[in-house]
């Protein structure tokens, strides 16, 4: 008898997940009523594997992919789609939206946001937010400004600064999501949603942005596991070796730093230990952590899911009356 997996990867069959994923994808979008698949691409792991998923499910024919850059992420992550689309034989089409976040003012509320930490700073500087690192106590942001000297400062967000330049970064993700689902609604296409389960249980998505979708296939498997997907798939080697970032912020900027306070791998083994009851004693080792480091990120796995409920809820809709 087998024993039971002691990790996200023990066990983890790329190839098995793919064909299921593969089926469960193409039924979900006919049962929408929809003759196809548009995905977002940026390059990155999760995209890059959702695609290669909806091209299994669908057919190269039947799958939209969208390139949608902005000035502050530059030209590369599209070079990199492109890539896949070549790769995959599936139509791309890069749609750069810059001009539609000038007009919304986004550049101008960031850069108004950061003024407020940084008094001198000109839109030219390079920037990105970093978390403190995981405690017992609550979680703070700084901003990192790199003038044109090259030296870098930090200095601790004020909130109302933070939530404003969040406000502004956030319209980056909803102007894609209106891209997208206007060539869904010009191919009569489901939208795909490409966060895997990290992001999707801990609400690293932007409500009406990237967390809006039609379709997410991968939002149950574990970063690991889409790498493995993705090399399964016999994605570009440039595209399954890259490290996963945000695409938000000007200055290179990881999830770990921003968001999860781990990197993807420990991240992974905290997530999977936090669902299946292994005491915090019995993972340290394994995450190379003391159990009580461990504790303090089941700790925040919790609190992240409370603080980011709103994040899955539905609108609330009130019965008539009777």
């Amino acid at each position: 008898m087998s024993s039971a997996p002691s990790g996200p990867l023990d066990g983890f069959d790329a190839a098995a997940c793919i064909d299921r994923l593969a089926v469960e994808t193409a039924r979900a979008v006919r049962g929408l009523g929809r003759r196809g698949a548009v995905v977002a691409t940026s390059g990155g792991i999760d995209s890059s594997a959702a695609a290669g998923i909806c091209v299994r499910a669908l057919g190269p024919e039947r799958v939209r992919l969208l390139r949608l850059p902005e000035r502050d992420v530059g030209d590369a992550s599209s070079d990199l789609a492109l890539e896949l689309a070549q790769a995959l034989g599936a139509d791309s089409i890069e749609e750069p939206i810059t001009a539609a976040l000038e007009g919304l003012g986004c550049y101008e509320q960031r850069d108004e946001a950061i003024r407020e930490v940084f008094p001198d700073y000109e839109p030219s500087w390079k920037h990105k937010l970093v978390r403190s690192a995981p405690s017992a106590s609550i979680t703070v942001f700084s901003l990192v400004v790199e003038r044109p000297d090259g030296t870098r400062e930090q200095r601790r967000m004020p909130a109302e600064a933070y939530l404003s330049l969040l406000a502004a970064t956030n319209m980056k993700q909803r102007v894609r999501k209106l891209r997208e689902y206007t060539w869904a609604d010009r191919l009569s296409y489901a939208v795909i949603g490409t966060p895997n389960l990290l992001e999707y249980d801990q609400g690293f998505f932007v409500k009406g942005g990237d967390g809006l979708a039609d379709v997410k296939p991968i939002a149950g498997l574990y970063k690991g596991q889409v790498y493995a997907v993705a090399r399964e798939l016999g994605l570009p080697e440039a595209i399954t070796s890259r490290q996963p970032t945000t695409e938000t912020f000007s200055l290179p900027q990881t999830q770990e730093e921003f968001y999860f306070g781990y990197s993807y791998e420990r991240m992974d083994e905290l997530m999977w230990g936090h669902e299946h009851g292994t005491d915090p004693a019995d993972l340290a080792a394994r995450v190379g952590m003391s159990a009580e480091e461990v504790g303090v990120a089941y700790a925040e796995i919790d609190r992240r899911r409370t603080a980011t409920a709103y994040l899955h809820a539905p609108a609330v809709v009130f019965s008539p009356e009777s």
